[in-house]
């Protein structure tokens, strides 16, 4: 999400700009970092599973009021659910840890490991009702014959994962059509 913003914010050019982090915990760094940025925030913690339809009701309240024609998840841990999805109606971005789509869902780095992969990477796609199986947008690939451990495999991904997401929100909000393929 940081990046994104420091893309938006720095480039003349960009084709967007941040209008509104929304998380839903309410000690996330990111809601800091929008505040210090002057960007809106909203955040709701959830607790209990009833506490999600209502994160949800009054997220879209909030999306539809600031007129947001774009979410881009980064760093959101929850399932967004079908009517969320639909309700929302426009497009919604999300980064994640894999080569999708392999690797669907958590502890990636851990699983590509433990597989023997000799690559790994990220991908940014758009999200669908079903988890990790949106259009792909783009990938970034990475060698991992020399890490052994998640962590290190965290450590080198992020920065690529960061360039991905930027290349590929440009795109889209450009309405290119074109998918990025970065190979590290």
């Amino acid at each position: 999400m940081m990046a994104l913003i420091n893309d938006m914010k720095s480039a003349k050019d960009h084709p967007g700009q941040p209008k509104l982090v929304v998380s839903n915990n309410t000690k996330a760094d990111g809601l800091v970092f929008a505040e210090k940025n002057s960007i809106e925030t909203f955040s709701f913690d959830i607790e209990k599973k009833e506490d999600n339809l209502i994160f949800e009701e009054t997220t879209l309240r909030v999306l539809k009021e600031k007129n947001i024609d774009i979410i881009c998840l980064a760093g959101f841990m929850k399932i967004l659910s079908e009517r969320f999805i639909k309700s929302f109606s426009k497009p919604i971005l999300n980064i994640h840890p894999s080569l999708l789509p392999s690797f669907k869902g958590l502890n990636t780095h851990q699983r590509a490991l433990k597989a023997g992969c000799l690559i790994h990477g990220a991908t940014v796609h758009q999200i669908t009702n079903k988890v990790d199986e949106g259009p792909i947008l783009g990938q970034t690939l990475i060698d991992i014959t020399k890490i052994s451990t998640e962590k290190q495999l965290e450590e080198k991904l992020l920065p690529h994962e960061h360039l991905l997401y930027k290349r590929v929100l440009r795109e889209f909000l450009e309405e290119s059509g074109k998918k990025i393929l970065s190979i590290n």
